[in-house]
């Protein structure tokens, strides 16, 4: 099955010029759900990632990293938006194209010297995939990779990550 026809393009969204990439059209399909995560997972074990944690950025990359997590025999770390943890959080300030933005970690959601894979649904420009190996990094966590679905090749986000390797399952020029 071709997972690119199942994504679907809405011109002009979030403003005009921008063609958003609408995966809730292959997350519906069972067939392509499921697709997805055994692709992710192959992709996975083919470049050795056999983290302790796999690390899901908000909010779509709580979709995919709990079952690739569960497949990969990995325990499942949500990063968040500022204050939707409940017990005491490391934070990260990072720089956006826009302004700055913060994400949030449980302070005990790790243990240092842990092996970590970053998973989210699209690498864009990058950047808050980067902060989250940058706040991962800080609590003596070892990255082993990047999980992503879709893949925005123009905006060069892979070029912005740390030298780890990196999957992606559909491309987009």
């Amino acid at each position: 099955m071709d997972l690119k026809s199942l994504i679907r393009d809405i011109p002009d969204f979030p403003k005009k010029g921008i063609v958003f990439r609408d995966i809730t059209t292959l997350l519906n399909n069972p067939q392509g759900l499921r697709q997805t995560i055994d692709s992710l997972t192959l992709k996975c074990q083919e470049n050795n990632f056999f983290p302790d944690y796999v690390v899901g950025m908000e909010s779509r990359g709580f979709i995919f990293a709990p079952p690739l997590a569960y497949n990969l025999k990995a325990g499942f770390v949500p990063v968040r938006k500022p204050g939707k943890l409940p017990a005491p959080v490391h934070t990260i300030k990072y720089e956006l194209e826009y302004g700055t933005d913060k994400l949030e970690i449980h302070q005990d959601a790790v243990v240092k010297g842990s092996k970590v894979l970053i998973v989210d649904d699209v690498i864009a420009t990058g950047g808050t995939a980067r902060a989250t190996s940058y706040l991962l990094d800080s609590l003596g966590c070892e990255l082993v990779g990047f999980a992503f679905v879709v893949e925005l090749k123009a905006l060069e986000g892979r070029s912005r990550l740390p030298n780890v390797p990196i999957v992606s399952l559909v491309e987009y020029q």
